[in-house]
């Protein structure tokens, strides 16, 4: 009998909520029993499959007991267990994205010690096997600590901190993110199957894959490792010697970056891979909910993004078996390398984050427009981002604040009269900031031809007036439709105004 690594001493147990405990088994354990001495709370197991799940009844927030597992004569006890607030970090490379790194860092983890939030990071492995298993056995709940904390996710940890402030109770984050990776990589081969908008993710995998046998594939990847290490390095020393370099020299000079290697059962990339070494040894640890920072990789679809991601929260509330699991997710802020083109797909990606948090339920948008960095993919200051999933949060999961507090203006409708149209926002009622000129750039209408031109904007809440000399019959409008612009529209409580279209 095990235990899944996710459970260990100064875990964090979910209040108010069944509280799972599971692992695996060889089927010849006859009992089972999992149980918190000090709330007189016990649960028998259910074997099935080789794998083993007990169930304990909700019980309300305490800051330290202990959780036994017991089969026949061995028996498990974690100690400094607490039982607070529970939620996952997911995403890509910038809800990876580390303390130790981020603006703030810094005086963060010199006064950690006082916070009362945990963390769990899931072991990281591209492919299951002995690896994965040694990871698994050496992982651990965190307290914090400078030293301990400095691997934590900074968005991640400013959330915690601040909802444990508020909620006066121990919040534990279980950090499972990887850097680089597809929403399609942390979801079942299932789910993904479902709909055929999805299918080009596993057909990218199946004709790569397809004659090779698995020690092909991993003498591929290892390969393709070393000279990844090898451009790494080249770059690094380049860059080192010729600080003004641009782009294209340091290419000139080291060759294209070998980046992503190939798609196969060692790419961590690959759909499901991730969802099989990561995602799936730590569900269902029961949660209060998911905080999702991720899109950047689906930049090369985002027309489907918004399938996409829909069915990886349904993926993702059938395994935790919570069909209202809440997903606060984080819109994409302003970004685009110097020598790229505007592509405009982050718009689309932005807009399919907007879409899934109209459309599915449990879900809020913490939109980041503001929070991002040019030439930068990795803004080094997470601590707004935190703050709006906090936001978040306090509004759908919480119902301690509201969405005048917590939600920016949004789009709602238009309406053309004459030469002008007339952009309808919600949540404007306690008026707008930034509307002077320069605030107001980024409004552009087309007519029937489709041809967008910059729009002169007058604000007259509940609408903006839009105007151009080059428009006379106006028939759509857009908002910063663009992968990066400045930001210098708020709401009253400083948050931006989302990018829109009226044309979709």
């Amino acid at each position: 009998m095990k235990i899944a690594a996710v459970f260990s001493d100064n875990m964090v147990l979910q209040r108010n909520k069944p509280i799972r405990v599971f692992g695996t088994c060889t089927n010849r354990e006859k009992v089972i029993t999992v149980s918190i001495p000090e709330l007189d709370s016990s649960a028998r197991a259910v074997i099935k499959d080789g794998k083993w799940e007990a169930v304990l009844p909700p019980r309300k927030e305490l800051g330290s007991c202990t959780l036994v597992v017991s089969c026949g004569a061995v028996k498990k006890i974690f100690s400094n267990v607490a039982i607070g607030e529970v939620w996952l970090a997911g995403g890509q490379s910038n809800m990876e994205f580390e303390l130790r790194y981020d603006r703030r860092g810094a005086a963060a983890l010199a006064a950690c010690y006082g916070e009362n939030v945990r963390y769990y990071y899931t072991p990281k492995c591209s492919m299951p096997g002995d690896e994965l298993l040694r990871a698994e056995r050496e992982s651990c709940w965190m307290t914090p600590s400078p030293d301990n904390s400095r691997s934590w996710s900074a968005a991640a940890y400013y959330f915690a901190k601040e909802l444990s402030r508020r909620l006066g109770v121990t919040v534990g984050i279980i950090g499972c993110n990887w850097g680089g990776t597809s929403a399609s990589a942390w979801m079942s081969r299932e789910y993904l199957s479902y709909d055929s908008r999805l299918h080009p993710y596993l057909d990218d995998y199946d004709n790569e894959t397809r004659g090779k046998t698995d020690e092909q594939m991993i003498a591929e990847y290892d390969a393709y490792s070393e000279k990844q290490l090898k451009w790494n390095s080249a770059t690094e020393e380049y860059v080192a010697a010729h600080p003004n370099a641009k782009w294209d020299e340091v290419l000139a000079e080291c060759g294209e970056n070998p980046y992503s290697g190939p798609l196969n059962i060692k790419n961590p990339l690959r759909p499901g891979g991730l969802y099989e070494t990561m995602l799936s040894r730590i569900a269902p640890y029961t949660l209060a909910g998911v905080l999702w920072y991720q899109g950047e990789a689906d930049d090369c679809r985002p027309h489907t993004y918004d399938v996409l991601l829909r069915a990886m929260i349904e993926n993702w509330r059938h395994d935790w078996h919570d069909d209202e699991l809440p997903f606060m997710i984080v819109q994409l802020p302003m970004f685009r390398y110097e020598y790229d083109p505007d592509t405009q797909s982050w718009a689309y990606i932005r807009e399919a984050q907007e879409k899934v948090f109209r459309t599915v339920k449990n879900t809020g948008l913490a939109v980041a427009l503001d929070c991002g960095e040019f030439n930068n993919i990795h803004p080094l200051d997470k601590s707004p981002i935190g703050h709006r999933l906090y936001l978040q949060a306090m509004n759908v999961v919480y119902g301690i604040l509201n969405d005048s507090d917590t939600l920016p203006p949004m789009y709602d409708s238009y309406e053309v009269i004459g030469d002008t149209m007339h952009i309808y926002l919600t949540n404007c009622e306690r008026g707008l900031c930034g509307t002077d000129e320069r605030c107001l750039d980024g409004f552009e209408i087309a007519g029937a031809d489709g041809k967008y031109y910059p729009a002169e904007a007058k604000v007259r809440l509940p609408y903006i007036e839009l105007h151009s000399d080059n428009v006379k019959a106006p028939a759509a409008a857009r908002f910063k439709w663009t992968n990066y612009a400045e930001v210098g529209l708020f709401g009253v409580n400083e948050l931006p105004l989302p990018p829109f279209r009226t044309d979709k």
